[in-house]
């Protein structure tokens, strides 16, 4: 592969918005147009039950979820996760529905309800990334050795000190051997990385007022919620969750994210503003690609000299030259 060849595949994989391919232009076309609800009109056949029809439906796009979902995620596992939401997701249009899943299935998750949900809002079907689904991702980098993210309770011992060195600037011990009512109510959420390299990154620690100025100023879900009067969004009916996801969220700007976890964060906002979220979602290609370019930048910032240089030889290199006399025997 020549030089030219391989900095051009590099840049591609790490371009921000890659091309999108003919299944996703095709899929946000139809989103975007005033799709018939076929998926509903289908599962209200007599005599079917709902989820085991609309499952019918989409097991046709098989294919479309084998092409996008990552080899150690089985097609079958990833519709039989489906099948529990599929009673409240009926009456979304079959494009959305359909368009949301997929971009799942291209970021290798499951919509099991820890990794990541399928919510419907109105009839549009939207891919929720949950809190272990940014860890996922996290780990998949290979830069981040461990995560880790909690909440700290009234009752628990914790500290925070950020001019101190880490790991002694936070330390947080939780009550175990009290209830939960002992305990009391939660007063920060946090979260941190242990990195590969040994490092740890800076605390992110969000109080109660940190993530309602959040979610009043960046969750237009929660708003349109409020307004509709439904209060269903996430920030009304588990707030706790997306306190936690709050603060994993704020680690980008103090982790080296990778390019698929950036775009997990432009799909997540894409689908909270209500847009399509697919063009977001990298193909099989493309995270290739770009898992490619990361290995060449991590290796690139490796220690390029790994000889193993000899040790000094006792007695040589260490003593202090003794000064040289003049011919009369002075210094």
């Amino acid at each position: 592969m020549s030089l030219s060849t391989l900095k051009d595949r590099v840049l591609a994989a790490t371009s921000e918005q890659p091309a999108a391919d003919a299944t996703v232009r095709a899929l946000a076309e139809d989103v975007k147009a005033s799709t018939p609800d076929r998926l509903h009109a289908s599962a209200q056949a007599e005599g079917d039950d709902v989820a085991d029809k609309a499952l019918t439906w989409l097991e046709q796009y098989g294919d479309d979820f084998t092409r996008a979902l990552p080899s150690h995620i089985d097609v079958k596992a990833f519709l039989s996760a489906v099948r529990a939401a599929l009673p409240g997701l009926v009456h979304c249009t079959p494009a959305s529905l359909r368009q949301a899943l997929l971009t799942c299935a291209r970021f290798g998750l499951v919509p099991d309800g820890r990794h990541a949900v399928i919510k419907r809002e109105g009839k549009t079907a939207m891919f929720v990334p949950m809190a272990q689904g940014y860890v996922e991702l996290m780990y998949r980098s290979g830069r981040v050795g461990s995560v880790h993210v909690g909440m700290i309770h009234e009752g628990d011992e914790w500290n925070y000190e950020p001019s101190a060195p880490a790991p002694l600037d936070f330390t947080h011990r939780p009550a175990l051997e009290k209830s939960k009512k002992d305990r009391g109510p939660v007063r920060f959420a946090y979260a941190f990385c242990w990195m590969t390299s040994g490092a740890r990154s800076q605390v992110i620690i969000l109080s109660r007022d940190d993530a309602e100025a959040i979610r009043d100023e960046y969750s237009q879900a929660y708003r349109r919620a409020v307004e509709s009067g439904k209060a269903d969004s996430f920030w009304h009916t588990d707030f706790d969750a997306m306190w936690r996801k709050s603060a994993l969220r704020r680690l980008h700007k103090v982790v080296p994210m990778s390019a698929e976890l950036v775009a997990l964060l432009k799909a997540d906002e894409a689908g909270d503003a209500g847009e399509v979220q697919i063009i977001h979602a990298p193909d099989v290609e493309t995270t290739a690609l770009v898992a490619e370019a990361e290995r060449a930048h991590r290796a690139a910032e490796a220690p390029q000299d790994t000889a193993v240089r000899p040790l000094p030889v006792k007695g040589r290199g260490l003593r202090r030259s003794k000064p040289k006399r003049n011919r009369g025997g002075r210094r």
